[in-house]
């Protein structure tokens, strides 16, 4: 792969799935690639793969994750592109769920991408360069029953994405939200034999990412929606 126009990429966030498979490519394309994560260890062999560094960070303590730019500055560089992975939910009742849980997954899903974006925007603006990608869900747009956490932390940040668009998109900051409509696949959560086709391949949702950041400024997209193709919407 060639043409992307970033030198540097921070993912926060990063485990299996589809962070792995965008850092594989963003590797593949000559992108140093920081990884970031609150257990660093399960990144050991993405990282010695891809040639990668590790860094250990909270994504929703605004002092963690401040360290954690100035530790990828201090050793990579200033990232140029910052991709927000990171999520979390409590699954329950409205009635039955507890406040503190349900706030925590709050921050990881939605206070943090802020946290992510603001420090990106900082190292970004002075040279008016740089991409940030936020990964969305179906709960971006959809709520569920018993899943009113993770609808909330997910409507947030795609408002966050949103609002970043138009405020950083005339500076030069690309910002794109991804909605992940749909189950992704993995080993251990592998198409059903009854329904093939019906889960998100990783390594196509990093052909997307990648494609978005090819994209020339003058036509820039803020969303993308994917999904598989035999869903029915």
């Amino acid at each position: 792969m060639s043409g992307i126009p970033y030198t540097t990429a921070l993912i926060v966030g990063a485990g299996p799935g589809i962070s792995a498979a965008v850092a594989r490519a963003l590797a593949g394309a000559g992108v140093k690639v920081a990884l970031a994560a609150r257990n660093v260890a399960k990144l050991d062999a993405l990282a010695a793969e891809i040639g990668g560094k590790t860094f250990a960070a909270d994504a929703a303590a605004p002092d963690s994750v401040a360290r954690l730019f100035a530790d990828v500055d201090a050793s990579l560089g200033p990232p140029d592109l910052v991709l927000y992975n990171a999520s979390a939910r409590v699954r329950g009742a409205i009635v039955d769920l507890d406040p503190l849980e349900v706030r925590g997954a709050i921050e990881v899903s939605a206070f943090g991408g802020f946290l992510a974006v603001q420090q990106a925007a900082r190292r970004m603006l002075p040279n008016r360069h740089g991409a940030i990608l936020l990964t969305g869900a179906t709960a971006s747009v959809k709520g569920f029953a018993l899943s009113s956490s993770f609808a909330i932390g997910k409507f947030g940040l795609r408002g966050l994405a949103q609002s970043a668009a138009r405020e950083l998109g005339p500076q030069g900051i690309h910002v794109a939200h991804f909605v992940i409509d749909g189950a992704v696949r993995s080993s251990v959560r592998p198409d059903p034999v009854a329904h093939p086709d019906s889960t998100l391949d990783p390594d196509a949702i990093a052909q997307t990412y990648l494609s978005v950041l090819r994209q020339p400024r003058s036509a820039w997209t803020w969303e993308v929606e994917l999904r598989p193709w035999v869903e029915t919407f």
